[in-house]
C-alpha cells in the first residue's frame, strides 16, 4: 500500500461519460442514469483498502441521508483484480449487500473510468452538479484509519449540502487520502506517480 493523494482534478470540469455495469443488478450505468438529479457523486472505492473500510458505513449513511433530497451515487473499483482478488466484482456486490449501499457499486475492469477522472487512490470522491461540472474533489473527512479522529463525512457532507442548497461549494478543499488505485501493470497513467503523500 502507498499512502496516496487524490489529484485534484479543476473545479468546473464536466463529468466523463461512462458505461459501467452494476454488480449488484446488472444494470448498465451511465451520467444518463442520473438524468435531473440535482447533484452526482462517483467514488472510487475498494473492497480491501483499509481506508476504504475505514469509512465505508459513512458512505452508505450519506446515501441514506441525501437520495430523498436528489443526491445521486455511484462507487466504482478500478483496481487489478488479478493480482488484487478481493476486489472482484463478486465481493463488490457482498459489500453492497453488508451495508446496504442504496447507489449502483461496478467494476473499471479496463481502469479506463478511472482514468478519465483522474482517480489516484481509494477512496477518492467526485461531486458533480445538476449541469455535471466538477465542484468538490478531496477528502471524506480529516478521519484516517490511525488518527482516532471519528468519521463524519464532515467535508464531503458540508459540499452536498451546500450544492443541494444551490449555493456555492467552497473551492478550499483538502484532497483525499487513500490507498494508491492498483493499476494492471503498463496501464499506470501519466498523471499517476505512486508518491507517497504528506498530510
Amino acid at each position: 500500500m502507498v499512502r496516496t493523494a487524490s489529484t485534484m482534478l479543476a473545479l468546473g470540469v464536466s463529468a466523463p461519460d461512462f458505461q459501467l455495469v452494476d454488480v449488484v443488478s446488472g444494470a448498465t450505468i451511465s451520467l444518463a442514469t442520473f438524468t435531473g438529479k440535482p447533484a452526482l457523486l462517483v467514488m472510487f472505492i475498494s473492497v480491501h483498502c483499509p481506508f476504504v473500510k475505514h469509512v465505508q458505513t459513512q458512505l452508505a449513511q450519506i446515501g441514506k441521508d441525501y437520495s430523498a433530497q436528489g443526491l445521486a451515487m455511484v462507487a466504482v473499483s478500478p483496481n487489478d483484480i488479478e493480482k488484487y482478488p478481493d476486489d472482484a466484482p463478486e465481493h463488490l456486490a457482498a459489500l453492497a449487500h453488508a451495508e446496504g449501499f442504496n447507489f449502483p457499486v461496478c467494476a473499471d475492469a479496463s481502469q479506463a473510468v478511472a482514468k478519465m477522472y483522474t482517480a489516484a487512490c481509494t477512496p477518492d470522491f467526485f461531486l458533480f452538479d445538476g449541469d455535471r461540472h466538477l465542484a468538490y474533489r478531496g477528502q471524506l473527512d480529516d478521519s484516517r484509519p490511525s488518527n482516532g479522529k471519528p468519521v463524519t463525512g464532515q467535508d464531503l457532507r458540508h459540499a452536498i449540502e451546500f450544492l443541494l442548497a444551490g449555493k456555492e461549494v467552497d473551492a478550499n478543499q483538502r484532497p483525499s487520502i487513500g490507498c494508491n488505485i492498483k493499476w494492471i501493470p503498463g496501464n499506470e497513467p501519466e498523471y499517476f506517480t505512486g508518491i507517497r503523500a504528506e498530510e
